[in-house]
Order: C-alpha cells, then structure tokens, then sequence
C-alpha cells in the first residue's frame, strides 16, 4: 500500500493554475531559444544540485557548483568525498535531463536502482543500488532518538514494485506537480536503500516532472529552494507530520502536498525573476559593448561572469571560439576593466568588474521583489 493521492480542493487548484501560468508563460519566452539560455539552465542545475546534496549536509560552495556542471576543476576546499558525491549526483540528473528524448524509456526498479547507483557509488559499503537487507532509522542529532523508522526490509521489494507500477500507470490524469510529489513521498518513505534515499526521491521528483516534456526540469526543480536552511527544516518537518514516525501510509499527505505546491511555486517566482534579470542584464550588457567596440560574443563571458564567474574553457565552448579567439576576448574585457582575475592557472576564473558590475547590480535591483505564499490571503 501506498500514500494516497488527497483529493485537490479549490486553493490547490488555484495555486496549479498560478504554476501553469507561469511555466507556459516561461516556456513561451524560451521558444525563440535565446543565447543566454544554455547558461541559465547550467546555473538553475548548478543551484539544485547544491540544494539538494545541502540537505543531506553534504556542502560546497555556488562557485564550485558551477565548477562541477561545467566540469571544471572544483576548489581545493571541496574534499574527495564531497566531490565524488556531488558528481554522482549531477550523474543523476543528467540523466533524469535526457529521458524525455527516450523512445524506449520505462519505469522499473531497475531505473530508480540506477540513479541511486550513480548518486551513492562513491560510498561502496552503502550497497549503492541494492535494496537494504534489515530495518532503517532515520535519527534525529540524538542517534538513540529515532524520528523515522521505515517499514521491514522483506517489504521493501513488494512497496518498490507497487511504487513502479503506479508510476507506470497510477493518477495518470493527476497534475505532474502532485504526481511528483506522490513519487517523492513515497520512495522517501518506503526507505529502501541504506543511504541517499532523499537525494534519490528528490530526482525522482525531477524524473516525473522531466518526463512531461514540456520544460527543461531545470526549470521546475524544486531543490534549489528547499536547500535553503529555513525551506530544509520545514521540509523535514512536513515529513515528520505526515510519516509520524514510521510507515503508516493510510495517513492524510495533504500537508506534504500544499508544502510540495508552495515550494514549486515559490521557486517558479524565484525563475521569473531571474529570467527578467537575465533580459535586461544581456541588453544592457550588450549595448555596453557596442559602446566599446567589443565583438557582440563576449556578452557572453559577461553574463557567465555576472551569475558567479566565467571560465575561459567554458566561454570557449559556449562561443565554438578557437583557444586563443578565447584568451583574446578574455584579455580585452580585463583591459577595458569588466572582468577581473581570480585564482591560480587550473582554477582561474573571471569576475565581473567596473561597469559591468554596476550594471549587474542595477539588474538585480529592477527585479528585487519579496516573494509570496501562494496560499496566503494576502
């Protein structure tokens, strides 16, 4: 047996309807495929993979997120463990990116096994893929305080093979965002690995909304959000209300699934404005460097450098430049004073500088706007 999908009432489907607004109203800005696109979608995965591998205090920094999609060196302060960590997981959703285009693609045990795989393998004694074989406890700080106790190990593969077959074929006609959200409380709850179970329920989330085609998932992940210490606590705090401290899944997810819907579309207003940003950032950038004389493509390797930094290597591959077309772009927008060195020669990355930055933090000052509950009244 499986949570049960609750029954939507009026303010749910209203806050659906918010979300479907917004994400078509996104997916028709991104029909023209602007430039800067390929850039954003990297940063937005960047972000939820910090987001993510955060909650499990598994911990690196923007920059080394960035450093990780790109793959680009990652800094010193990043150690083997958490690197190999974080690569598992971006793995993971590189894969999840691509099933869309999956004629053959299928749920199975076998599917939901291999992205735990990809997401634990650096962790061998954790049996990365393989069901556990004796009971799990999930613990508060106090390790003898069991806060979770997830159902017997000889349930495990009857629950997985249930878990499948709905998403095969149950609530097909439900919204993808509670469809996710059914997905994720369920695999987080049926525990059926030693280790990463809430990264794996996570990028099942992202599978299911993936799956629908309509948007690149970076679009519509939620983990970026629920990363953030505030979102993660009240994040296990849902959990806690609706498990109640084991496997009981006859009991209400209506919490779970308002919390699912306000964290989708309090991330979907934190995408709105980013693309806003991004609009009149790249035009005010672009008409800088007309101003300057400067080839219409290092916009480009601005923009980069105003999400966090820009590379060399990845300016190169983004433009389809040659080594030294790369190095002499970089060279000009450090002399005319918009990019600034930082790092040794394998790190080195490029910060935005002079008026570059002043144009920057005018962008981010047009677009700064509280967000909003969407089941608030007010």
């Amino acid at each position: 047996m499986l949570y049960r999908m609750p029954e939507l009432d009026a303010e749910d489907l209203r806050v659906l309807g918010e979300l479907d607004a917004m994400r078509s109203d996104l997916r028709l800005q991104l029909r023209s495929k602007p430039h800067w696109e390929g850039q954003l979608r990297r940063d937005l995965l960047a972000a939820a993979i910090q987001g993510s591998n955060t909650i499990e205090h598994i911990i690196i920094s923007s920059s080394d997120a960035r450093a990780l999609v790109e793959h680009a060196p990652m800094s010193a302060s990043a150690g083997e463990e958490t690197q190999q960590a974080v690569a598992g997981y971006r793995d993971a959703m590189i894969y999840v990116q691509q099933t869309p285009l999956m004629d053959f693609f299928d749920h199975s045990e076998t599917l939901l096994s291999t992205l735990h795989f990809m997401i634990t393998k650096y962790q061998p004694r954790k049996w990365p893929g393989r069901y556990r074989a004796g009971g799990i406890y999930v613990t508060s700080s106090d390790q003898r305080d069991p806060v979770y106790t997830g159902p017997d190990a000889d349930q495990v593969p009857g629950l997985m093979g249930e878990l499948v077959e709905w998403l095969r074929h149950g609530d097909l006609d439900a919204h993808p965002y509670v469809r996710a959200a059914m997905a994720h409380l369920n695999l987080v709850s049926i525990h059926p690995w030693r280790d990463g179970n809430g990264r794996t329920a996570r990028a099942v989330h992202t599978l299911v909304l993936a799956r629908t085609g309509e948007l690149a998932p970076e679009f519509s992940s939620i983990e970026e959000w629920l990363g953030e210490q505030i979102n993660t606590f009240q994040y296990y705090a849902v959990l806690r209300s609706v498990q109640q401290g084991s496997f009981e899944p006859g009991r209400d997810a209506r919490a779970w699934l308002r919390f699912v819907l306000t964290s989708h579309h309090r991330q979907a207003q934190r995408v709105k404005k980013r693309f806003e940003w991004t609009v009149r950032l790249w035009n005010d950038l672009a008409e800088l460097a007309t101003g300057l004389g400067l080839p219409d493509r290092v916009v480009s390797a601005l923009y980069a450098a105003a999400l966090g930094e820009v590379r060399r290597a990845t300016y190169q591959q983004d433009e389809g430049l040659s080594r030294d077309q790369a190095i002499r772009d970089i060279q000009a927008l450090t002399r005319a004073g918009l990019l600034k060195a930082q790092g040794n020669a394998t790190t080195r990355v490029y910060l935005l500088a002079g008026v570059a930055e002043d144009i920057e933090e005018a962008a981010t000052n047009a677009v700064r706007s509280p967000g909003r509950d969407p089941y608030s009244s007010n």
